[in-house]
């Protein structure tokens, strides 16, 4: 069969592209903006790319199209698909037809932490000796990929709010239909096209009416959104993570072996049942482990089993991952972008580096940051960050620094090549330079790596 994936070069549709492809079918697939890494990724798995939407793309007729989330009535492909009657279907619809039904499959839903909880879980099932399948909104380092089918029965999958397709406009979630899910934290996010934190509960309260009985939800149990949208109606067993010196009742918690979150120890019903030592700091990352722990037990993994792969587990590529190290300044790329995110990310680094100095470089590119629907909270979620750097783009119509008055020491510069003049004159041996952004950032990482080179 020809499947003809439109908006390929995003993660997800991108990762669909690859599992078609080893489903054995003919893939081909378009987007406005083909680039690597996912070209490079896409086309080593022989798929063919076309740049641009154009009626030309489809020429061939494909059998089947496979419409991604960005294309929307008015695309000149979408038009022509649409007139010449070509079968078409969401994403979301063809993961769950082609690849998840029969399958136990293993949902990470939430504001933050899904690619990393998916990466950690996937990587937990495959030291299990599993073999899962998976399809994760990154690149999980200890696989390369983004996706595969997998030769087990498990598949795990990242499970996204965001809306199908512009002729589904429910969240993606809806069509997995996971046996386990993970409920990881949620907040107001996607304010381009939920109006409210009450329309996200809403939807995550369609995805908990699809969990069968026999099914289970981890959530943890200091989330109170997350406890609306259980008290909306549940029918499946909840296993509740905790804080650890909460007092709360759980089924899991954890015990800090190390301040920075570099080593802790896994408690299952108030007993010790695994200790991880691991690559990866913060709290945030401890809760996003243990949840992960969790959902393996379901699968039939024991703590001491998961608490060994997470020992081992590498993260994801732009996840607090180190880009360089120069003259002693050390340059990591992260994808935070909610200010939640970057609180954590910001926490975390602080515990892991003490008082060395942080020069935090922020770029506020999501739709909801655009419109300026957190703006008030940046100041708070950069403190940690002994100089935070922020770009006010064209697209970034609110007063940044205005936002950020708060914070002790903000710069706030209009192009990227100033960021990375004021990094080249600024930055001294031991500070820990920390990109965050949810795209491309013009380049800034290998523009401030070349930078702090050019100075020997």
């Amino acid at each position: 069969m020809h499947v003809h994936i439109m908006g390929i070069c995003g993660t997800f549709m991108g990762g669909l592209a690859i599992l078609a492809r080893q489903l054995g079918h003919d893939v081909t697939g378009s987007d406005q903006n083909v680039y690597p890494p996912m070209s490079t990724q896409l086309e080593e798995h022989g798929i063919a790319l076309m740049s641009g939407y154009s009626p030309s793309n489809i020429q061939r007729r494909p059998d089947l199209v496979v419409v991604g989330n960005a294309i929307s009535r008015g695309n000149a492909e979408m038009e022509a698909v649409l007139d010449a009657g070509i079968p078409y279907v969401s994403g979301p619809e063809w993961l769950h037809d082609e690849v998840l039904q029969q399958r136990w499959v293993l949902a990470v839903a939430g504001t933050h932490g899904k690619t990393t909880t998916t990466s950690m879980l996937t990587f937990i099932l495959e030291h299990a000796g599993l073999e899962p399948g998976f399809l994760v909104g990154g690149v999980p380092l200890d696989f390369g990929v983004s996706s595969r089918l997998g030769k087990g029965n498990c598949f795990v999958v990242e499970a996204d709010e965001y809306d199908t397709a512009f002729f589904d406009k429910r969240s993606k979630f809806v069509h997995y239909h996971p046996r386990t899910c993970i409920l990881n934290n949620l907040e107001f996010d996607h304010a381009d096209i939920f109006p409210d934190l009450a329309s996200i509960q809403r939807q995550f309260h369609h995805l908990v009416r699809t969990i069968p009985g026999r099914g289970l939800i981890v959530a943890p149990n200091w989330e109170p959104a997350l406890d609306e949208v259980l008290q909306m109606g549940c029918w499946t067993p909840v296993e509740h993570t905790s804080q650890e010196g909460s007092g709360a009742v759980a089924t899991w918690s954890y015990h800090l072996l190390a301040k920075d979150g570099s080593s802790f120890e896994i408690v299952h019903d108030g007993q010790p049942a695994g200790r991880v030592d691991w690559s990866l700091t913060g709290l945030h990352n401890v809760y996003n482990g243990l949840a992960a722990v969790a959902a393996a037990h379901h699968a039939g993994v024991f703590p001491e089993r998961s608490a060994e792969a997470l020992s081992r587990f590498s993260n994801v590529k732009r996840r607090m991952e180190i880009r360089a190290e120069v003259q002693g300044i050390t340059v990591y790329d992260d994808f935070a972008h909610h200010p939640t995110a970057i609180k954590t990310t910001v926490e975390g680094l602080r515990a892991k580096v003490g008082e060395s100095r942080i020069l935090a470089i922020l770029e506020p590119r999501s739709n909801t940051m655009r419109m300026g629907v957190h703006a008030g909270l940046l100041g708070e979620s950069l403190a940690g960050a002994d100089v935070a750097l922020l770009f006010q783009s064209s697209q970034v119509e609110w007063d940044v620094r205005a936002a950020t008055a708060t914070h002790p020491r903000v710069e706030v510069f209009g192009q990227v090549g100033e960021i990375v003049d004021w990094i080249a004159r600024e930055a001294r041996s031991g500070d820990h330079i920390l990109i965050m952004s949810n795209g491309g950032f013009e380049g800034i990482h290998q523009r401030v790596e070349s930078a702090l080179h050019m100075r020997d």
